[in-house]
């Protein structure tokens, strides 16, 4: 049996409520409505800065049981850093409390800016760093550095061999070369498939053992909703990637006119995927 997530990439948007989310949801409410209805939600807040364990704890009991969230890596490391020299920020990004997801973590994305090309060598410098466990990464959040008080550490977790999955999101044309592929195979890291009307490289292609794919909007960047049509052809390709064996994270980030939920339960409908706690996983 192979897992099939879909879900949206972050959940609190104020124009969604009254539409997506009920009149009325307190605001406390959203991410528990949101999983009820869809298989994981990609955090977004984590680009922007260090969170506190407390607020990943906080999310554990308003999801499923089986709900996965994606976590996407600190931007500081990715676009300020550009990924060099960044041993003590992944250790401050992992003590910040993402080990409190425990096995309600799935993937870390790993989204690099438009400005960043192909270095082969500083791509394996920073897949080597990267922990393959909450285990490991409990080790490394050890090293974190002041930025990191006392009182907002999390060291430890209660599931050391939990894996950690990591994706690799491109930006730069540089990255269609056919060693990129052979680079994440052998560091067993997916590359991540970002649909998008021609801002950034759409490479599609498999790296490991999960599939990641970002839906950034078909026709206008993160404001344009898929067709019945594009919806169709979207979940022939997840059934056929879970066909092979491949998990499947797929995440709707076309959420600027309320399109990403509606989209993300469209395709669950159409793959038979329900968001209960029974049934989060799709059999082939």
């Amino acid at each position: 049996m192979t897992e099939v997530h879909i879900g949206i990439s972050g959940w609190t948007y104020p124009p969604w409520r009254g539409d997506f989310y009920p009149p009325g949801l307190p605001h406390k409410r959203e991410l528990g409505y949101a999983a009820s209805r869809l298989g994981s939600i990609e955090v977004n807040g984590t680009f922007y800065g260090l969170l506190r364990p407390a607020t990943f704890a906080s999310w554990v009991p308003e999801v499923p049981s089986r709900f996965v969230f994606a976590v996407k890596g600190s931007r500081f490391i990715t676009h300020l850093k550009k990924l060099g020299d960044v041993r003590t920020p992944l250790a401050n990004f992992f003590a910040s409390g993402v080990l409190a997801l425990e096995e309600h973590l799935g993937p870390l994305l790993w989204q690099l800016p438009p400005n960043l090309g192909y270095d082969r060598e500083r791509l394996a410098a920073f897949f080597e760093l990267l922990p393959r466990t909450l285990g490991q990464a409990a080790v490394l959040a050890r090293e974190h550095d002041h930025r990191i008080s006392a009182d907002r550490e999390l060291l430890t977790t209660g599931h050391p061999r939990h894996p950690i999955r990591h994706a690799l999101e491109v930006r730069h044309d540089s990255f269609r070369t056919p060693e990129l592929a052979e680079l994440l195979r052998a560091h067993e890291i997916a590359l991540v498939l970002a649909d998008n009307p021609g801002s950034w490289p759409v490479l599609d292609e498999a790296t490991t053992d999960f599939r990641y794919v970002r839906l950034h909007g078909d026709t206008e960047l993160y404001a344009s909703g898929y067709s019945a049509a594009a919806l169709d052809s979207w979940a022939a390709r997840i059934a056929a990637w879970s066909g092979t064996g491949q998990d499947v994270y797929v995440y709707c980030d076309n959420d600027a006119k309320i399109h990403a939920p509606y989209d993300a339960m469209g395709l669950m409908e159409r793959l038979g995927l329900s968001p209960s706690d029974d049934a989060p996983a799709m059999k082939t």
